[in-house]
Formats: C-alpha cells, structure tokens, sequence
C-alpha cells in the first residue's frame, strides 16, 4: 500500500507541474449553514431565435448543475450576439456567462465576462436597459462574494437595491436586500443580517407567496442557527419549506429540508436530521444537493457508529460523486467524501466494517483527492486545491510517508496563504507541526504550531472588531479541530525543556492554554469574550502583600502537567505521567461522589489522588512561603470540580487555603469589594415556573434573604411574581447595587442554549446576560451570587457554562454552586459568608473560606457534598 501511495504520489507531483493555478474560491465543509441557491440565476431578455435557443439549453443545462455544458452553449450565443451587433442581447448573455462561470469556480473567465457585460450597459438609460444592468451588478455581487471581496459585493448590491426602486422593482428590491443580508453573514455581522431579513420578510408576510419570500425565510433561518436562536431558526424555515411546497419549487424545497437537517442536527436530534436529509435527497432536482446532503447524512451515521447504514450509503455517494458534472461544488463533495472514508477506516469502526473494505482503499481515497486536485487546478481554484492537498497530505501522514506528506502539506499551505484562507492556513499549519514531530524535527515543529495557533488568534481578532460577530469561516468543530492544536502546541514545549525547567517555555505553555480557555469561550457564545482592561495574574500575585499562589493543571495525552506561580518566585513546574482517559475517569467518578453525602471515605480516597497530582510536590512550599490563597486556572473536566474538596490525607484543602478560580491569567478591573458599602439586589424563586415543573421549590428562599439583611447588607428584593427579566433589569440599571443575589433554579452546560437560570416567566439563558447585568456598556455588578444551580447531569464540560456565567455577566467576581444542597444549609453559607464579607477585614476569597468551614464544622453539614459546592470564579480580593 504505501509503494502504491507512492507511485500515485508521483504522478500527482507531474499532474500539479502541468496545471496552472490563478484565483481563489470559499471553501465549505458538507454543512453550509448558510446555502441559499440564487433567486435570479440567469438575466432575463427576449431575444432572436438561433441565440434564443442556446441560452434556453444553457438555462437547463445550469438548472441540471451541468455547468461546463451550459458555458459552451452560451459561449456559442455570445458569438452570435457579437456577430448580429446586438449589444443589449450581449450583455444579458455575458452575465449568463459568467454565473456559470462561477460555478464551475473559474474565476478570471467569470470576471471578463461580466466585465464586459457591465461595459456595454454603462450609460443606458432605458427602463429595460437598467433592469438588465441591475441584473448584471447582481451577478457581478456574486462573484465579488465568492472571490472573499464581501464589502465591494454589498456596495455593489445596495446600487442594485437603488436602480430596481428607481425602475419601481419591488421583487428586484427583495433579492438586493437577501444579497447584502448574505454579505453581511459572510463579514461575520449576523444580527444585521437578521435585521435586515426580518424586515424583509415583515415586508413580505402580506404578499403572495413568491420565490423571494420563501429565500428570504430559509436566509433567517440559516442565519438565527448559527447565532444559536435554534427555535426560532427552525420555526422559519419550517414556514420558508410549507411556502417552496405552495410554489411547487422542488429546488426551494430542498434547500430549505436541508436547512432544518443543519437545525436539527445542531440540536443533536441526529434521526430527526437523517430525514430531512433523505428527504432533501428525493426532493431535490440538484445531483449535487442530493450528494452534499448523503455527506451530511453520512456524518452523522459515522458519528454513530451505524455501520451497515454506513456500509449501504457509501457506494450510493461515490457513484453520484462519478456523476457529477465538474464544478466547484462537485470538487468540494469529492475532499469531503474522502475525509469520512478515512474516518470510517480509522478506530473502532473498522473492525465492524472490515469485509466491506475490501471495496473502498486508502487507493480510492487517494485517487479522490488527486482528481480533486487536478479538478481545481484546471478551474484556477486556489483554496479549493489548498483544501484537497491538506487532505492529500493527511492521507500521506496516515501512512507515515511523512515527507511525501510534508510535501503536500507545504504547497496546500503556500496556496492557502496567498488565498487569504485563514480558515485553511491554520490547519495546514498543525498539520506540518505534526509532521515535523513526527521527523524528531522539534524546532521546526514548535514553529509551525506557533504559526497555527497565530492564525488561530488572528481568526479571534476578527470576532473582536464587534461584539456580534461571528465569522461564518471560523465556525470549526471546536474539540477536534481547535482545541488539539493547543493541547499538542503546549505538550511540544514542555517536552522541549529536556528535563530543564525554562521559565520561558513555561510562560508561553500557560498563555497558550490561556488562549485555549478563551477560544473555548468564543466558541461557546459564538462571539469574542473578555475584552476590555485586564491585569495580569502575575501582576497580583507579585504585589508587596500577595499572599496567593496561582496553579495551571493542563491535563496531556499522556501526562498532567502542573505550572505553578509563588509570590516573588520563579514560575515551576512538575508532572505526573497519567493518561488522560485515566485522569478523566477518576475526575468523573469522584464529581459523582462528591454529590453523596455518605460518600465521604471514597471521596477521600479519591481527591487524594487528585490532591498528590496537583499539590503534593509542591505542598512544603506553599507552606512556607506564607501563602493562604490558592487561584486555580484550570483544564478540562478538572473544571467540573470543587478544589475545595481535595484531601491531603488530614486535611481537606478548604482547611488550609482560600481557594479561587480563574477563567484565564488576566483579571478585568481586579479592586477589593468596598465592604461597608454593600447594597445587594436580591431576587428568588420559590416555586418553578408551570413549563419547569421538573424543578423542586426551594422553600428556604426567604431564611436565605434574611440571612443576608441580619448580616447588615442594605438589600433590595425581588420574589416570586415580581422577579421576571425585566424587573430585575430596571432595578440593576436604576441602582448603583454592587452586589446581585440570585437564589432560583438555573443550570450550567456545554451547551449555550442549556446554560440558564429560572424567573416566575420561565428561562433567562445565559446570553442575556450581557445585557441584564451591564448598563450602557459598563460593568454594574461587583459580585454575584447564584445560590441553586447545578451543572447539567452527564455533561462533563458543564462548568464551561459556568465559566460563560461568569463572563457574560461582567461581574468582577462570581460565587455559584456546582450542585443543589439543601435549603438549611444554603441560609447557614450565605449568612455566614455575608458576615464575613461586612466586617470589612477579609477579602471575598477568606469569606467563602470561612463559610465553608462553618459548614464543615456543623455535625449535619460537614460531609463535602454541602460545603464544597460553592466555588469563587474571578478577582479573589
């Protein structure tokens, strides 16, 4: 097998020396959350009878996604029309021209033709003449948009917008307003875009149904999906499906099918997704719709490891995939087809397919992507043949020809970076670090990945320019295609220390799995998080009276790294060698202890074991360096549990320190909470709303409040009816309170749309956050208190809710618990944490410190499931 990779390697080597390569076009994975087939696809004009009948085979031959056919009949009118003199009939034939240009992804030709389209039609007057010029502009737009120039393609829609209500066009209004709401997604600026749809369908709910309207819907609903508005995404490209059926526009009706299978499939409802992509594929009269959805139907099959629906779909695919007439999209599907032969070849799958691949080779594979490749080079489409040497090149690395592989994977880099193709560039990146390692070239290695984590930053950068962006190119799946880039980048440089500690390489691995946390962040709001003034944790720590220490536990593949800062010392480090499927076990199974009040000899057996991997070489030190508050900034399913709970074989950990948690090394605006000032806003839920009856009440509401009123705290109250969103929201904005208590149900998870908490009208979801805690922009909120929520059962990445929780409210400082307790011992925390807190001589952290003591020393309350829930994330003082 690897001589044949290598023979094929060779002739793909002389193929790649022959083609030529200009321009560029967007790379999309199977799922494109934004498909929107085009409204007008060729310009409309009555014309002689000879070039009449070859721009109306043109127009069936493009409907069929026969692209390169439809070009040389259109070709052939073009010639007609030049010869007849007609330059009206020209120009319109010309912008046909280059539609189906863009589609095959050929780029120069498409420009030229549309160049010379718009040529012939400046300076026209004439009604008509402007609707065939606005027409030409429209597709002008499109190719703009493809070629990554999406704010010439908005200016260019906005003069169509102005010329179809000067000619009094109002469909062609409607199609120019869907162009630019596609612009601005395709800037990353969703919610304008959503604006602008939903005054376009507010416009149209009035009308007949029309092909616009049903667009315009599918439009919105792409678009809410990606914001993560699920429920309203589903619902209007459920009503964009019911009016493609109205219409009878068999086109129509599977885009939007297929759109509700992304929805779907986003709310992990993957067999209700499976059929409305087996519908989208009996539905649509597209070969190429009908493939992309099998690919996505495909993904989900492997994802469950159903292999004889695997098994059956597979040679259905690659038949269609022989099929397809060539274009752009034809040669995407082919790169995809051969990245889910590779996943279906690879882990546990294999050995339940094994007899069907005496069919499908690593040589299909292979040959897939060199036909790719050849494809892409001939239309002159440099990021789709970035995309398939990337591909090409894992397939080499797979094999371990790891210089065939590098090969490859130098020249998709090279093509990916001249293209713009950040999106592409990182990953071919990683890839060349892995293989650098693989060749013991470390320097080399640590280089690349340096570079992948760069265009990492720089992709997060441009979620920054405004707070609601989100850049349809970044949407990665982020565990196996983000998160394994830091993880290898900061295991690399450790491992290059060569048994040396190097504060430098030690500094770079902690801000590497820093950037990590906040790019998980950014994907789980889908936007750019903790901006604004930040000090560094270093900066406290160092200060003349610190008395806390800072430790990042980065659990590896095969070890659990520690990095620990003591004031006025040089960061250290250790390790121990562990697995990580071996950490996580433990981590689980002690998480799930924990909640267990008669659990508490097996707790401490295993937080001991956590407590020897995280503090144990390092405990003397702390000891004597006369720190008493521990700052943990931590990794992975470690954030799932309370480090309060961590046993040394004495002692729990609470014992001993104030503990902290951080979400990264920088702390926004870090000061001291001005304790004889304390005005508290407080809103409680003793009964759940009607729809959340799976929730208990928490009866003890009102002995919590009045704990925190005999504590001295100057409180205002919320409860029961009059605590709903918008209450709280204009007592937070109309009082400067630097303190909100929040005693309801609410839950953190993984997921954005999981993590809420309960009102008397239903959810707030975390995302409102924002919003409800800041007033103009400014952080409002000094510290706030959630005091009966949990982590979501079974999710162990819950607490990235939590850490969202903290982020999203802007509060300096956040006290939450991990699990529910009893309402008893929720009144005996909170009141005892308010004294401490009023009496002005202790920071935040000693005040949760020494309420969990209190806890811990009561003859009812001292297993660790009551005090060890409540963790502290943020600024400690």
């Amino acid at each position: 097998m690897v001589h044949l990779l290598r023979l094929l390697l060779y002739f793909l080597i002389a193929l790649l020396c022959i083609l030529g390569s200009p321009v560029l076009a967007k790379v999309s994975g199977s799922i494109n959350l934004l498909s929107q087939l085009p409204i007008n696809s060729f310009t409309s004009l009555a014309v002689a009878v000879d070039p009449a009948s070859l721009l109306e085979q043109g127009k069936i031959l493009y409907s069929a996604g026969n692209f390169a056919k439809a070009v040389e009949l259109l070709q052939q009118a073009v010639k007609e029309y030049k010869q007849q003199g007609d330059s009206r009939r020209l120009a319109a034939t010309l912008s046909n021209l280059s539609l189906a240009y863009q589609q095959l992804g050929a780029w120069s030709q498409a420009q030229q033709a549309i160049t010379e389209s718009l040529n012939l039609l400046k300076g026209e007057n004439e009604n008509q003449n402007l609707q065939i010029f606005a027409q030409s502009l429209d597709i002008q737009g499109r190719l703009q948009l493809s070629m990554g120039e999406a704010e010439a393609a908005l200016a260019t829609w906005q003069q169509t917008e102005k010329i179809y209500k000067q000619t009094d066009n109002q469909s062609g209004v409607v199609r120019s307003l869907i162009n630019q709401a596609q612009a601005w997604q395709t800037q990353g600026f969703y919610p304008r875009s959503v604006k602008i749809l939903e005054q376009v369908s507010q416009t149209l709910k009035s009308q007949p149904d029309s092909r616009e309207k049903t667009v315009s819907l599918r439009s919105l609903g792409d678009a809410l999906l990606v914001l993560g508005d699920l429920e309203n995404s589903r619902q209007a490209l459920k009503e964009s499906l019911m009016i493609a059926r109205n219409l009878q526009s068999n086109a129509d009706i599977a885009a939007s099918l297929f759109s509700l299978g992304n929805n779907a499939r986003k709310q992990q409802e993957k067999q209700q997704a499976i059929a409305y992509y087996q519908q989208t594929v009996t539905a649509s009269p597209s070969p190429l719709t009908k493939v992309q959805a099998q690919l996505n139907q495909l993904g989900l099959l492997i994802e469950d490891q159903q292999s004889a629906e695997v098994q059956t779909l597979l040679p259905l695919i690659k038949s269609q995939l022989d099929q397809l007439p060539l274009s752009r999209g034809s040669i995407y599907a082919q790169v995809n087809f051969s990245q889910s032969l590779a996943k279906v070849k690879s882990g546990n799958f294999q050995a339940s397919s094994q007899n069907y691949y005496s069919g499908f080779s690593t040589k299909d594979s292979a040959l897939l992507l060199a036909s790719a490749i050849q494809q892409s080079r001939s239309l002159g489409d440099k990021r789709a043949e970035a995309y398939a040497l990337k591909s090409l090149g894992g397939l080499y690395e797979e094999t371990r020809q790891w210089s065939e592989a590098q090969d490859l994977t130098r020249q998709g880099l090279a093509l990916a970076q001249s293209s713009n193709a950040p999106e592409i560039t990182y990953s071919l990146e990683w890839q060349l670090g892995r293989l650098l390692k693989a060749k013991k070239d470390i320097n080399g290695a640590i280089a690349a990945y340096d570079a992948a984590v760069n265009t990492l930053k720089s992709l997060r950068r441009d979620l920054v320019v405004n707070k609601d962006v989100v850049n349809q190119d970044v949407q990665f799946n982020f565990r196996d295609s983000v998160e394994p880039v830091y993880r290898q980048s900061v295991e690399l440089l450790l491992q290059s220390q060569q048994g040396k500690p190097d504060e430098k390489i030690l500094e770079k691995a902690r801000e590497r799995i820093e950037a990590l946390q906040l790019a998980e962040l950014d994907d789980f709001f889908q936007e750019a998080c903790l901006q604004g003034q930040k000090v560094a944790l270093d900066q406290m720590v160092d200060q003349d009276n610190s008395q806390a220490a800072i430790l990042y536990p980065i659990i590896l593949p095969d070890e659990l790294q520690v990095i620990v800062k003591i004031p006025k010392q040089p960061l250290r480090s250790y390790k121990t060698e562990i697995s990580q499927p071996e950490v996580e076990k433990l981590l689980v199974e002690l998480r799930r202890n924990l909640v267990n009040p008669t659990a508490t000899k097996i707790v401490q057996t295993q937080s001991q074991e956590v407590y020897n991997w995280l503090l144990k070489p390092i405990e003397s030190q702390l000891e004597t360096s006369g720190v008493d508050t521990l700052v943990f900034v931590l990794d992975g399913a470690l954030r799932n549990l309370p480090m309060a709970a961590l046993y040394d074989g004495k002692q729990y950990l609470v014992e001993k320190y104030a503990i902290a948690l951080s979400v990264g090394l920088q702390l926004l605006n870090p000061k001291p909470l001005v304790q004889q000032q304390l005005r508290a806003l407080t809103a409680g839920l003793t009964q759940p709303p009607p729809r959340f009856a799976s929730y208990g009440p928490l009866l003890g509401i009102k002995s919590e409040f009045d704990g925190i009123t005999k504590a001295g705290v100057s409180t205002t109250r919320l409860l029961d009816g009059d605590f709903k969103k918008k209450n709280l929201e204009s007592e937070i904005a109309a009082a400067s309170f630097n303190i909100v208590h929040l005693a309801t149900h609410g839950q953190f998870s993984s997921r954005l749309e999981d993590t809420f908490i309960l009102d008397f009208d239903g959810q707030i979801n975390v995302k409102d956050f924002d919003n409800l805690f800041r007033s103009q922009g400014k952080t409002v909120v000094e510290l706030l208190v959630l005091s009966a929520c949990q982590t979501a059962a079974g999710d162990n990445r819950a607490a990235l809710g939590l850490a969202g929780a903290a982020v999203r409210a802007g509060a300096r400082s956040t006290i939450a618990s991990l699990w529910q307790i009893d309402d008893e011992s929720t009144a005996m925390f909170v009141s005892a944490f308010y004294r401490e807190l009023k009496s002005g001589k202790i920071t935040k952290a000693q005040a949760v410190h020494r309420a969990q003591l209190k806890l811990l020393k009561h003859p009812n309350y001292h297993a660790p499931s009551f005090w060890s829930a409540y963790v502290l994330i943020g600024n400690w003082l």
